[in-house]
């Protein structure tokens, strides 16, 4: 289910590999027309508290070795919590200066986490 909230649409996600575990990595591509696919994350999971709390980072790969991740490194924060509405969902994403910050901003980090929000909602909400 990963892959149907991840990317925001129109992109389409494809799962390359998920262990989702401290220390487990993941690797995801992306699509505009869900036939040609191009590398999206290879990151890793370094905490995973179920139903409650993801964190992840792309500055080392799925393998733990050391990463320069294009366009930005950053290490993502997904926290969901009881409210009386629902759930309480938070993303905080970290990058290691300023400038890496500025960049993730200019490349649409807020809009495509807002997109990401509102696709998981969906997601959920089918469930039931």
């Amino acid at each position: 289910m990963f892959a149907k909230w991840w990317i925001p649409e129109p992109y389409t996600c494809r799962l390359e590999s998920f262990d989702a575990r401290p220390g487990g990595g993941f690797v995801t591509s992306m699509s505009e027309d869900g036939a040609s696919f191009t590398p999206h994350m290879d990151a890793a999971f370094l905490v995973v508290d179920d139903a409650e709390r993801l964190v992840f980072t792309n500055a080392v790969h799925s393998t733990l070795r050391p990463a320069v991740p294009m366009p930005v490194a950053v290490t993502g924060e997904v926290t969901l919590a009881d409210h009386p509405d629902g759930t309480l969902y938070r993303i905080v994403a970290r990058h290691g200066d300023p400038q890496s910050r500025t960049r993730h901003g200019e490349l649409g980090l807020a809009e495509g986490w807002g997109s990401v929000a509102g696709q998981l909602a969906e997601l959920a909400e089918s469930l039931g």
